[in-house]
């Protein structure tokens, strides 16, 4: 039977089932056949990247005039659902390349910076990463200690170091989110352009990582890290502008958790009609029957939400509560599907031939990350009531 239970492939435009049938098309033919292996070696597979560009996967909701496919935001959703579908490192990638680092240099970039860099950005000839969390101020961003000193020529100096970096040891700039102001007030917050290759910058691979393992992850650190005058995104404002950003993951997130997720339902249920145990597939037996229905539900009503979020943010009427929920759901959702296909499976369930077990774990970032499951249950209860339960 069809993952799609309640047809929602009519409810997508023409194009938007082209792309998505493109996207998976690449990942069945160019990710599932790796990625368990990139998995155990603990590898990016940057062999993608350049067909990734091709496809027009980084900055897909970009303008076209800045190189990008300027697709609409149900068919850059269903782009991230295909590439989670094969892993969340690959999607992780294509997230942060086009939310995180083309998005804010759209947003809040001059003219030049966005024609210099965001064509470059969406051939994969620049690969950047998002520079905010540190290692002591991860769910408090506004904590950050992370510093910018203009100098009397204009140019800035940065000193500071951020962690948790996705693509941070394979970007050749970052986007550096610290405080201009002498005192500790978010409201100096200000975005930079940062060239990897600039004296006092480095970046250290995460080691140990049991999660997320297909993906870069670095360590940042700034000392006295001189960037020119024209580095600075000139309408970077507070807090506010990050937020903004991660607004624009957080989107796509709640689609590429149900890519993951619907990997996970079908090897189940592909799985359960050919396991046969006491005579016959234990498709057949009620708890199977049971665990494979509550997936397919869960499924359902996620892919439900992103589709009607992604409906709201191209009429522009989509607010950033309503991405916290659907991120909130849908990667909880994911975990719990990936779980349950995890154990369905068996023993078996633990191998990387399977992938429920890589996206069980996976997920378990995908969770963390880009607020965290708890903080978006706030962020959701301060739109509810009325009342911040962060002060």
């Amino acid at each position: 039977m069809t993952t799609d239970f309640y047809n929602i492939d009519s409810a997508l435009s023409e194009e938007e089932r082209a792309v998505r049938d493109t996207i998976r098309a690449f990942v069945d033919e160019n990710v599932l056949p790796i990625i368990g292996d990139c998995y155990i070696e603990g590898r990016f597979p940057k062999e993608l990247v350049p067909k990734m560009a091709e496809l027009g996967m980084f900055g897909a909701n970009l303008p076209e005039q800045y190189g990008c496919a300027g697709l609409n935001n149900v068919a850059y959703g269903l782009i991230m659902h295909e590439l989670e579908r094969g892993d969340s490192g690959v999607r992780s990638f294509a997230s942060v390349q086009g939310a995180l680092v083309m998005y804010p240099i759209f947003a809040f970039g001059t003219e030049d910076q966005k024609r210099h860099y965001l064509p470059k950005m969406a051939s994969g000839e620049i690969i950047g990463c998002f520079g905010l969390t540190e290692p002591d101020y991860g769910s408090n961003p506004s904590g950050m200690i992370t510093r910018a000193r203009e100098q009397k020529d204009g140019s800035w100096v940065i000193n500071g170091a951020k962690m948790w970096i996705t693509n941070g040891s394979t970007a050749q700039v970052a986007i550096i989110w610290a405080k201009t102001g002498e005192d500790k007030s978010d409201k100096s917050i200000r975005g930079f352009i940062v060239h990897t290759d600039a004296p006092g910058f480095t970046a250290k691979d995460q080691k140990g990582k049991l999660s997320l393992r297909a993906s870069d992850t670095s360590e940042l650190v700034l000392q006295d890290v001189k960037v020119p005058a024209t580095a600075l995104l000139p309408t970077t404002d507070g807090i506010k502008s990050p937020l903004m950003c991660l607004t624009q993951a957080r989107y796509g997130i709640a689609w590429g958790a149900m890519g993951a997720a619907q990997a996970c339902y079908e090897e189940a249920l592909a799985y359960a009609g050919n396991r046969v145990m006491f005579g016959r597939p234990i498709a057949g037996f009620q708890l199977q029957q049971q665990r494979l229905a509550e997936m397919l539900t869960e499924l359902v009503k996620g892919e439900l939400l992103a589709l009607h979020l992604g409906r709201l943010k191209d009429a522009g009427t989509f607010s950033p509560q309503q991405v916290s929920l659907a991120k909130r759901n849908n990667v909880s959702a994911a975990a719990d599907i990936a779980r349950e296909a995890r154990r369905l499976l068996g023993a078996n369930g633990i191998l990387a031939e399977y992938s429920s077990m890589r996206h069980m774990a996976n997920l378990e970032s995908v969770y963390t990350y880009e607020g965290t499951h708890d903080i978006h249950t706030l962020i959701l209860g301060q739109a509810v009531t009325g009342l911040s339960a962060f002060e």
